[in-house]
Order: C-alpha cells, then structure tokens, then sequence
C-alpha cells in the first residue's frame, strides 16, 4: 500500500494561534497559494492556545513588572515593554483589519475590554512600582497608566484586593483602563475558519511524522491518527512553518537544518485556581499582576485574572508553576529525553548547573500543599475561601535553551524564531509573550523566509497593520468589531 501524494505550497504544522495567524497573512498576499494546515488534535487550539492554558493578557506589558527590570541605579527599565506594547498592537491592527474585511464578523466574543493593574505590597514595591509608573507614562503608548497608593482609590479599581486588607500594610496600584482579555482559542478557529473560507485546507487528528529536504523544498510524511485512519499522505511542501508548541522542538530536530543545532527545550507546567462564583466574578473585572518570587521563572508572575471563555466570565489565580518532562499537555513523559542531542547537551547541562535556585523553587512548587496555595491567594485577596475555589491544570511551556559561547548555555523565557538559511522551513520556539506577538512574529518570518517578495507585499501589510510603516494606531478604534456585545454590556 503507497502513500497518497500530493503538493502544496505550505505546510502550516500546529492549529494554534501562529499557524492561524500566518494562514491570515497567506491567504491576504498570495491568495492563490495552496496551504495546507496538520493538527495532531482532534481540534483546534488545544494546546497552549486554549483559553483555560494561558493567561489571556492580551500582552502589552501593561502590567507585567518582568518586562521593565529595575536597573542597579535604581531608574526603571521600559524598553522592553515599549516593543512588547508595539507588537501587541501589530496584533490588534491584523485583527481590526481582517474583522473590517468581514474576514472576522462581531459578536465573535474573542476580545474583551478588561483593565490591567499591577499591585504591589511593601514600602520598597511601591517605591518601584512607583518610579515604573513614571517612566512608562512619559511614553504615548502608557499615557493613560494611572498610579495610586492610597487603598480607598485601589479599592474602587479592585475591592477584593483591599477587602480585610491590613491597613498598615503600605499598597500600590497602577491600572490601564483600556486593556484586553483575549480567548486566543476562540480567536484561532475563527482565523482558520476564515482560511479555509479563502481555500486552506485543515487536517484535524494528523501528525507529521517525517520531514526531509526534496528539490527546491520539503517531503512530509502525514499520519493519520484516528482509530480508523487511512494510509500516510506524502505531501511535497515549497515552505513549511511548524508552529506546533512544544512540538516544534523535535520536528525542527527531524528537519536536520543546522539552525537547531544546540538548541534544547525546559518545560515547565502549570496549575491555576478557578472560580465562576458569580458574587466574586462581578466584584472583580481586572487583570491584575504583583511581582514573582525569588527564583520564579518569569512566567510564574503572580496574578489574579478575569477570563471570559466562550461568553463566560471567570478568576484564575496563578499560576502555581511544576515542572513535567512533556513538551506538550497532551504529549508524552518521554518528550524531553527524546530531544537531547550530543550538540544540546553542553547547553542543557550548563543551564541546569546555573540556574539550581530554579530548579529548587520548581520542586517546591509541585509539592505545595492546598493551605499553602490558598495563602497565596490570600496575599492578593484576603477574603479567599477554598470553597469558592478548584484548582485547574494549565498548559505546558517549554523554555528556550540555546548555547552560550560565556556560560556554555543560558535559559530564554521569550520566543524565538528559527529559519533555514534557504527560508524554506521555519519553526517558533519559546513561549510568553507568545500568543499575543503572533501578528509581529510572523510578519518577521515573512521577511526572513520570503525576502524575494517582501517589497511586493509591502504595502499590503501596511494596509493591514499600519504600524508597520510607521503609521499611528487610530486611537478612535475601541475593539468595535471585536468585542462580543453581549459580554461588554454586562459589564
């Protein structure tokens, strides 16, 4: 029995939000081009796209302190922040375009208007968050940041992180009006529904298995993984993209490109606390981050979230972070020892040596008692009773580990995008800030992988994201076409 074969243009492995993404761009610039997408799943966005497996910022470093470091002077760091916030804009243009295109209809529900607030407990925080306040705002993408340290103001952004509150305790808030929650899961199936509108083909419940070099691209052996699944399709690729999580590590070992030498990946997983009480839900409609602790990773920043998933308002707190030898959460416990490669382990060793304060904080976290998490939780709010509360299981991460020609290896906690250097096939790696950079990482992939064609796609792009060319996000645009209606008038 032979395989079927068949030829496209690209392969788009993985049905998260980057696959979706590029699909959208795809479909815009080369509408004629045959693109195929392959999930493993039997569904979309399961992975770390899913609403319940990532916190759903709707990244614009708005209220995460890791990405503006205090620096040895005492003076804040807002770099990172500033290009965090540009990208996430990137984003919302891409999705304000296509949503104006009648490519993403209202009422989609997958944005909602949710302030994000930082809060911080402890003379020497507030002084900090104090001096972030202050260099943001200086900046016109943060100018609306408002800062506060008297309790009776937080308590009107926030009641139930003063509620019971000692007020000895010196506090410190600052909050943006204007921030998001997204449901990237709802998002992804609204892109890919729109790409096979505009002719993408879906493979749900498929797995590449085998990639290697063919002619001027890829041949890629597709498994089918259900019960009673047909024979292996071979299908001949011009580009291929693997945007599949955790998975993108060991499919971009398979590809053999020499781009992943010494690559290696750290997974780290996650627990949050849940509730929909309806009582605690309407007292809280905030993103709200603190600062992590010593030795957290800095994807294991404290916060206390409203989430809106499928029209359904809810609080996570969290996340309590563990650690797990899957790349995946729904992959295998071999996942990790599968990918060590004698050009990655220098690196992976190196890492494990530096970094043991992390490694310390992990084991204590996967034996954190009930009692324990829910002091946790009562640090942000006081009044938290165990009752009101169920402890959910987030989405796997897996970190960045890379060589290091001082350290011998170092440990990345952001994304990063590995290209062949003949741009046929390329991977993302990493996680936060992820989901909400995807518009920006992949326009990067653009222009690395097709520089043949960048100026020809140039002003499209710009039509869509007018940052692109310099150009000022319209400030009149308030997320009309994207917020579900419903959601934002019981609010």
């Amino acid at each position: 029995m032979t395989d079927r074969e068949e030829a496209v243009d690209v392969v788009l492995v993985g049905g998260g939000i980057m696959s979706a993404t590029l699909a959208a761009l795809l479909t815009t610039l080369e509408p004629t081009w045959r693109i195929l997408l392959v999930e493993r799943r039997d569904a979309l966005a399961q992975e770390s796209s899913n609403a319940w497996n990532n916190a759903g910022t709707g990244h614009a470093a708005l209220c995460e302190l890791n990405y503006t470091p205090e620096r040895p002077d005492g003076t804040v760091d807002i770099t990172k922040a500033i290009r965090i916030n540009e990208q996430f804009e990137l984003s919302r243009e891409l999705w304000h375009y296509l949503a104006t295109q009648g490519r993403l209809p209202g009422g989609t529900g997958f944005v909602t208007t949710t302030p994000h607030m930082t809060f911080v407990r402890g003379a020497q925080n507030v002084q900090y968050l104090r001096r972030r306040h202050q260099a943001l705002v200086t900046h016109p993408l943060f100018a609306e940041l408002e800062f506060s340290d008297d309790p009776d103001q937080i308590a009107t952004w926030a009641p139930l992180l003063l509620t019971d509150r000692d007020p000895a305790e010196p506090v410190a808030a600052t909050r943006a009006a204007s921030g998001t929650d997204v449901d990237f899961g709802a998002l992804t199936r609204a892109l890919v529904e729109d790409a096979t509108r505009h002719g993408t083909q879906v493979l749900l419940e498929h797995e590449v298995t085998r990639l290697r070099r063919h002619r001027d691209g890829w041949r890629l052996r597709v498994t089918d993984r259900r019960w009673n699944g047909g024979r292996p399709r071979t299908v001949h690729a011009r580009f291929v993209f693997i945007g599949a999580g955790g998975g993108a590590l060991p499919l971009l070992q398979k590809s053999r490109i020499p781009e992943i030498k010494g690559y290696a990946g750290f997974p780290i997983s996650g627990q949050f606390l849940r509730t929909t009480h309806p009582a605690l839900v309407a007292a809280h409609q905030a993103k709200v981050y603190g600062k992590a602790d010593i030795g957290a990773p800095p994807m294991s920043v404290p916060h206390l979230d409203t989430r809106t998933v499928d029209g359904q308002d809810a609080l996570l707190f969290g996340p309590y972070a563990g650690w797990s030898m899957k790349f995946l959460k729904h992959g295998s416990w071999t996942d990790l020892i599968r990918t060590v490669r004698p050009a990655n382990l220098v690196p992976m060793l190196a890492v494990g040596l530096r970094n043991l304060d992390l490694l310390t904080y992990l084991i204590s976290e996967v034996t954190a008692t009930p009692t324990r998490r829910l002091r946790a939780l009562r640090a942000f709010m006081p009044t938290a009773h165990p009752r009101d509360w169920e402890l959910v299981t987030a989405g796997q991460r897996v970190q960045v580990i890379k060589r290091d020609p001082t350290h011998g290896g170092v440990l990345e906690f952001g994304t990063e995008l590995i290209t062949a250097a003949d741009g046929t096939i390329a991977g993302l790696l990493g996680a936060s800030p992820g989901a909400s950079t995807a518009a920006a990482a992949m326009v990067e992939l653009l222009e690395r992988c097709f520089p043949d064609r960048a100026q020809t796609w140039a002003p499209q792009l710009r039509e869509m994201m007018p940052s692109l060319g310099g150009g000022q996000w319209d400030e009149s645009f308030e997320l009309d076409h994207l917020v579900d209606e419903q959601v934002t008038s019981d609010r």
